[in-house]
């Protein structure tokens, strides 16, 4: 272990000249998908299923993701990168709760439950600066919601003193700067082969993850397999999954999945240098739980290399509310998880890392990470 957190912190230290060629700029963003999901997860019958997904939608109202995009769009716009990752760009929707929820019919949007349009629209509103490249939806799941907390009223004809249905589709997402600089191809996305099962209310359901990519050219570099992904993240405890032939609990899950990516075939294996970024929620030099460096070690024995920084740390804050006032402090931000690596670091080099979204703007953090912004030059 001691050798791998000195090969990680020495990786860090390779910080090409500034002024040496033309660079590309990447940055991952998870942008919260504006609650706490325990309330569901962790139900044990129907009714505190119900119960707990009206808590989650209060929860994301209250988090108001419309304010929080702008704050999100500054970071990038500020940042300026050719490519974004994105990870949790929610879709939240809604539908009448004397529906069948297990025919996942909603399709209307929640007031501000687009989080990736509601972000585009906050980045194009001075002209066009983003498009979106490939997104894809992963873990999608609706139920009815008990909103008032009261079991004994109910909407008309709605079942387990609910008053609506709610319907989330988590997503991630490549967008890509326009004006020209930034030529893409072979856009891609999956989902991943080993899944972590949880059983709210009772009833198994796989927490869907995957990966986006895209082959890009900037302007003046050579090209490169850009790859954005998000990790499973509830990996610390005993639970079922979908590949038996893994180990579960103590993170094996979200290192499966991180050997997907690097298999072969598998989308950051190619023949061009390959920028892989994203929430990995693993981290050799900082791990908080017993299998936390799991997925970073093994991505890091295969021969990706850090090009982010450690200073300062960006996750995550311990409050599921996230105004001003809800309880989150810098001081929350006290390790990693957020990564960009590069599997050719003698021609991809570091030129420079950028936290953002470390302190509250417009009475609410951004997000519970902070992004990672990071400039790379090409050999």
């Amino acid at each position: 272990m001691a050798i791998l957190v000195l090969a990680a912190l020495a990786a860090i230290a390779v910080v090409a000249p500034a002024t040496s060629q033309a660079n590309v700029r990447v940055m991952t963003r998870n942008l919260y998908l504006g609650a706490d999901l325990s309330p569901g997860t962790s139900a044990t019958n129907f009714q505190q299923l119900v119960n707990g997904a009206g808590q989650i939608l209060n929860q994301v109202d209250q988090n108001d993701f419309k304010t929080r995009a702008k704050g999100l769009a500054q970071e990038i716009v500020n940042q300026n990168p050719d490519l974004v990752g994105l990870q949790e760009a929610a879709l939240w929707r809604k539908a009448p709760c004397t529906d069948n929820p297990l025919a996942f019919t909603a399709t209307q949007v929640r007031p501000g439950g687009n989080f990736l349009g509601l972000l585009l629209n906050e980045l194009n509103k001075n002209g066009p600066k983003y498009r979106v490249i490939v997104a894809e939806p992963e873990f999608d799941f609706q139920v009815w919601a008990n909103t008032d907390g009261n079991e004994m009223t109910s909407g008309a004809g709605c079942p387990y003193g609910s008053e609506t249905e709610g319907r989330l589709t988590m997503r991630d997402a490549i967008l890509a700067r326009r004006g020209g600089r930034v030529v893409t191809s072979n856009p891609n996305a999956a989902h991943f082969s080993t899944l972590l099962q949880v059983k709210p209310g009772g009833f198994p359901l796989n927490v869907t993850r995957g990966w986006t990519s895209v082959d890009a050219r900037v302007t003046g570099e050579p090209k490169f397999r850009f790859v954005n992904t998000h990790l499973e993240a509830f990996d610390n405890q005993a639970s079922n999954h979908t590949n038996q032939n893994t180990d579960v609990g103590n993170g094996r899950v979200r290192e499966a999945q991180a050997n997907e990516l690097i298999a072969n075939g598998g989308p950051a294996s190619s023949n061009l240098p390959v920028i892989l970024l994203g929430d990995l929620n693993s981290d050799t030099v900082t791990p908080l739980k017993p299998g936390d460096q799991l997925a970073d070690r093994d991505l890091l024995n295969a021969g990706f290399v850090e090009r982010s920084t450690y200073n300062p740390l960006g996750c995550c804050l311990n409050s599921s509310v996230i105004t001003d006032s809800g309880g989150g402090s810098v001081s929350d931000f006290d390790h990693k998880v957020d990564h960009v690596m590069t599997d050719d670091p003698s021609q991809v080099k570091l030129v420079k890392s950028t936290i953002t979204g470390r302190l509250p703007v417009n009475g609410f953090w951004d997000s519970d990470h902070a992004g990672v912004s990071s400039i790379l030059g090409f050999n």
